[in-house]
């Protein structure tokens, strides 16, 4: 290990996405960490794959697990040339933007897009580990944007960080292999679903809160009428924060979503039954099956007659 004190190279280094350094004199740590695993994308080949399909839409270009990563750090003011997320499992760190300090703990994920000034660190008593990977692409940074961070909050709970690490293990497993276009493809696979898992996390219920208590109960109502101000009070909020909750993770209201559920009902008795349709309209808690049929069509386009008939799978 280096030993702190005056950085002897200067700030040119710090340009280097991937080396450890240390975060009082800004110097390569070149030893690493041990037990790291660290791949790099030859940049040639990040050049050639951003100009192949897929992988010119999201492209893992560095990855790794730093382990127990005393002294890591980095210092971008200019911001990164990829964006870059990280996952903290173990110890703290933190992070700075815009003159903000964030802690980062374990069960927390850093996301910095592309351009971001910013500084990010190990905490010195208890150092992270952390797994990350930086991200390149035409749709890294509507992905990124998606999962909710801002400059004011860069860092997320994660819901479930085993499923995030699993991810970040696939992507540098099969880089570590090699780096070729087809591990590359395998590489962003991971990196979309691990950013996919990031935004739907934000917006999905976690179970036990109101907007899960409300989902369930609308799911075992399908066959009557529900009123939002009665379920907002069951659940113990506000009828205008329950309604804005459905909108923000199903992308409509409350009595939106009800009919949503009532519908797939219907389409999986018209799938699997050969209940008539009148019968299926009773199902799904509607007692005038022409009205059935005309909510049905405005639906999916066809009666459920025409539904029922139509080739499936």
């Amino acid at each position: 290990m280096i030993e702190r004190g005056e950085c002897p190279i200067g700030a040119e280094h710090l340009d280097d996405l991937t080396a450890p350094v240390c975060h009082t004199c800004r110097m390569e740590i070149r030893e690493g960490f041990a037990g790291q695993r660290l791949v790099v994308v030859p940049r040639p080949a990040v050049r050639e794959a951003l100009n192949r399909p897929v992988t010119r839409r999201l492209l893992v270009t560095d990855c790794g697990y730093f382990p127990a990563a005393r002294d890591h750090g980095r210092s971008r003011t200019q911001g990164a040339a990829q964006s870059i997320v990280i996952v903290c499992v173990a110890g703290s760190g933190w992070v700075r933007v815009n003159g903000v300090e964030h802690r980062i703990g374990a069960g927390t994920a850093l996301i910095l897009p592309a351009g971001l000034p910013h500084a990010y660190g190990a905490g010195d008593s208890s150092p992270w580990t952390i797994w990350w990977c930086h991200l390149a692409g035409s749709d890294a940074a509507e992905l990124i944007e998606e999962t909710g961070v801002t400059p004011g909050r860069p860092v997320l709970p994660l819901r479930s960080p085993e499923r995030a690490v699993a991810l970040l293990d696939e992507i540098v497993g099969s880089l570590e292999r090699d780096q070729s276009p087809a591990r590359l493809i395998s590489a962003a696979g991971a990196a979309w679903k691990l950013l996919t898992q990031l935004a739907t996390a934000r917006v999905l219920p976690e179970r036990g809160d109101p907007l899960e208590r409300a989902m369930a109960f609308l799911e075992e109502r399908l066959d009557g009428t529900v009123r939002v101000a009665e379920l907002a009070r069951m659940v113990g909020i506000s009828a205008s924060h329950l309604s804005a909750l459905f909108r923000e993770a199903t992308g409509g209201g409350v009595l939106a979503h009800h009919v949503n559920l009532r519908m797939a009902k219907a389409r999986q008795l018209l799938d699997i039954t050969a209940l008539p349709v009148a019968d299926v309209a009773s199902e799904v808690g509607y007692s005038d099956p022409f009205y059935f049929s005309r909510h049905f069509r405005r639906v999916h386009g066809v009666s459920p007659t025409e539904y029922r008939v139509q080739r499936k799978g």
